[in-house]
């Protein structure tokens, strides 16, 4: 393989691990807090294109106010499906809430085939995001710097706000203990509530970049991305925002890399990501970055 197109392949696994990554913060913010696996987050991306799809195609809006109202009503949407399908349950078993979360996950997909229609539809893509840019013999598309510049911009944000803000030191309040969190004057639901918000504005960053990528969208997209970002957050420290985006590098760049020296390999990419999962659960069950949780009875 030539260096150009080594180059290349990195540039790819950087742009799609870089997706990975906004997608599995939602995810791991959720269980630093919760200790729940919110299985409705794929689909809570999968909305989001949607809402970016139709502020373009049927208002005829710029791409830049598409993306800002649909970050707006996913983060809403986020927030709705933590009132509705989660708070009820707050003091429930664990179960009942996992059972719940996958209950809104069937609900979203099936309302999405109700209202969008099941045939895939081509998102609409902007001539910035498509342009190609020339280093050496590497042809790349801009969009692939943007992805992983506005990943690292993210992640530096929601750094900030989880370790500068009085909202971030209540998150940080309730991932070590409900109660205590309450007994100091903690408003505990609208923390979870904000969490869920942050975490559906993410996916809904990281579903209109895929969505720039993987130029095609349908009901059922959010299921292989959710469930490969969930092994993201897993490899990389369930609980562990940092984590969560060295989890999405690294899943990114070992799935476009395997097809790339492993050609024949290529129907089995997806399968790449799941054998990852074992491993990391046989040899290091919290992750790279993650710490050992004590589960209450």
């Amino acid at each position: 393989m030539s260096l150009g197109m080594l180059l290349q392949h990195m540039a790819n696994g950087i742009s799609l691990g870089s997706l990975y990554a906004l997608i599995a913060i939602g995810y791991t913010m959720v269980y630093g807090i919760l200790r729940l696996i919110n299985f409705a987050h794929g689909d809570i991306f999968m909305m989001a294109t949607y809402f970016a799809f139709y502020s373009v195609v049927s208002f005829n809006l710029p791409w830049y106010l598409s993306f800002f109202i649909a970050i707006i009503l996913t983060t809403a949407l986020g927030m709705l499906v933590e009132n509705l399908a989660y708070r009820p349950l707050r003091d429930a078993p664990r179960i009942s809430i996992l059972i719940s979360a996958i209950g809104a996950s069937f609900l979203l997909e099936n309302l999405a085939i109700i209202l969008f229609g099941g045939r895939p539809k081509a998102f609409p893509i902007s001539e910035l995001f498509t342009k190609v840019i020339k280093i050496g013999t590497v042809s790349i598309q801009r969009l692939f710097f943007i992805i992983p510049v506005t990943t690292v911009a993210l992640l530096m944000i929601l750094i900030y706000i989880i370790n500068h803000t009085k909202t971030g030191m209540a998150m940080r309040a309730v991932s070590k203990d409900h109660e205590t969190a309450r007994l100091m004057g903690i408003d505990i639901d609208r923390t979870i509530t904000i969490t869920f918000g942050i975490g559906s504005a993410l996916a809904a960053v990281g579903g209109m970049m895929w969505g720039l990528k993987f130029p095609q969208i349908q009901p059922l997209m959010g299921v292989i991305p959710g469930l490969k970002c969930f092994i993201a957050a897993v490899i990389g420290g369930i609980g562990n925002i940092s984590g969560a985006v060295i989890g999405g590098f690294i899943l990114g760049v070992g799935e476009i890399m395997l097809v790339a020296l492993l050609p024949n390999l290529t129907g089995y990419r997806d399968a790449f990501a799941f054998v990852l999962l074992i491993l990391i659960l046989l040899f290091k069950p919290t992750g790279i970055m993650g710490e050992k949780i004590s589960e209450k009875v």
